[in-house]
């Protein structure tokens, strides 16, 4: 070996581990954040602790104790414990693994479990190899990921697993996590430290739920912060606000996050509440999400939620993708919460959206009805002789309208709301109809 690379590798090996890594819960107890499913009498605790665990799924964001649960499992268990990454393993290590555990339990009659971090990052094919496995109870599998496992990971593994989601980790919890490193042989009670009250309030609450970044931080904190005069080191707010840095939003573009919240952008603008919208509004805007994405789906929105309750809802909503194409960001933000903001406080109606999707309904089943022929086009010559004749011309009719059938059928497909401009539309629509009745009437009597 290089003696260069040699001195490098003993150098990593006596650099020690990352806060988060070295205060990774040992037992259930010092899970913190996860009483929903590893609190005194919950499923999965007595699963673990009567070592009758068969294959989970745990699914939740980074740093809410994923690893940390399976590291507990590891502790507690008397079966073979064997752990890979879904993006270190492949094929060939994978069959190797089961393969062992196969022989295992053929020959000595001990069970594994196989941990699988970002279980994910398998593929289709990768995924499948374990399933007779797990069938079989060769293995017994937990996956940890932080996408959605019914969305990512294949149904036949999910449909055999229990599926535990982890929450983020709660703003007191991991001020307890913070206060326990401080002083825990494990953590940084070699580096005696004077905190602020305020200053690890701060830290739980920017990490939002990620008790790895908040460790982090805090180690960069104490580690980058000089020792007063009596030997310790003073943590302030702005000490830790200068660790922290720029909050990394939890948000893949491609994923779960990125589908969440427009989602919950979308509900809000329906639900009528501009400050919910706007919100999530900038959140995808701080990710780094395309705007003209957020645009488009505006421009969607303005049609099927509001409609002719305020048709000027569509005319702002494309505005604003044309801004948006047409200037880029940071600008752009503007247009958008401008649209947004209208959007979320115009009148709603989804009448436009039911009327079209029952038409379409209406062909798709088979009611496929033929043009009247005084509406079929009647501007060739030999029109005339094949019966396309009696068309009346609307804005020669009192009020720019006549009465005569446009479709043969009595279906109703529009029906406004009373909601903004609609409440107009379904008076004037009224009015037709009352017209169009008096001419049946005057009919039935001649």
């Amino acid at each position: 070996m290089d003696l260069f690379a040699k001195d490098n590798l003993d150098g990593a090996a006596k650099r020690p581990q990352p806060l988060a890594a070295r205060m990774r819960p040992q037992t259930l107890d010092e899970i913190l954040g996860q009483d929903h499913i590893l609190g005194p009498g919950k499923l999965l605790r007595r699963a673990i602790e009567a070592d009758r665990l068969g294959s989970i799924i745990l699914y939740g964001p980074p740093g809410c104790g994923k690893t940390s649960t399976a590291e507990a499992i590891a502790a507690a268990t008397r079966r073979r414990f064997e752990r890979t990454s879904g993006v270190l393993a492949n094929v060939s290590s994978l069959r190797a693994l089961l393969s062992a555990a196969h022989q295992r339990r053929a020959s000595e009659g001990e069970e594994t479990i196989l941990f699988i971090d970002e279980i994910h990052h398998f593929n289709k094919s990768q995924q499948d190899i374990l399933l007779p496995h797990v069938e079989d109870g060769t293995i017994t599998l937990i996956g940890a990921t932080t996408h959605n496992p019914f969305f990512f990971i294949n149904s036949p593994l999910t449909s055999r697993s229990q599926v535990f989601e982890l929450q983020p980790v709660s703003e007191a919890a991991i001020g307890a996590l913070l206060r326990r490193a401080l002083t825990d042989s494990r953590g940084l009670a070699h580096c005696p430290t004077n905190t602020d009250d305020d200053a690890l309030v701060h830290l739980a609450k920017v990490c939002e739920g990620d008790a790895r970044r908040a460790l982090n931080a805090l180690e960069i904190a104490v580690l980058t912060t000089a020792p007063g005069p009596d030997g310790r080191v003073h943590l302030t707010r702005a000490v830790v606000e200068e660790s922290i840095q720029k909050k990394a939003v939890v948000y893949d573009h491609d994923e779960d996050g990125h589908y969440d919240t427009i989602s919950a952008f979308i509900k809000s603008v329906r639900g009528s509440d501009p400050h919910a919208a706007v919100y999530w509004l900038g959140k995808m805007l701080y990710a780094g999400e395309d705007p003209r994405f957020v645009a488009r789906r505006l421009v969607i929105l303005a049609s099927e939620d509001i409609g002719n309750a305020d048709p000027r809802g569509l005319t702002v909503a494309v505005a604003a993708l044309h801004a948006v194409e047409f200037v880029g960001m940071p600008e752009a933000r503007i247009a958008l919460s401008q649209a947004t903001t209208y959007l979320a406080t115009a009148p709603k109606s989804n009448a436009a959206i039911v009327a079209i999707d029952k038409a379409m309904a209406d062909v798709q089943s088979g009611r496929v009805l033929p043009v009247p022929k005084h509406l079929r086009d009647a501007h060739y010559a030999g029109a005339k002789r094949l019966g396309h004749t009696g068309y009346q011309y609307a804005h020669e009719g009192d009020g720019h309208f006549v009465v005569q059938e446009y479709i043969p059928t009595s279906a109703v497909y529009y029906e406004p709301t009373r909601e903004g401009y609609e409440e107009t539309i379904g008076k004037r629509m009224a009015a037709w109809d009352e017209r169009r009745k008096a001419a049946a009437a005057e009919a039935d009597r001649e």
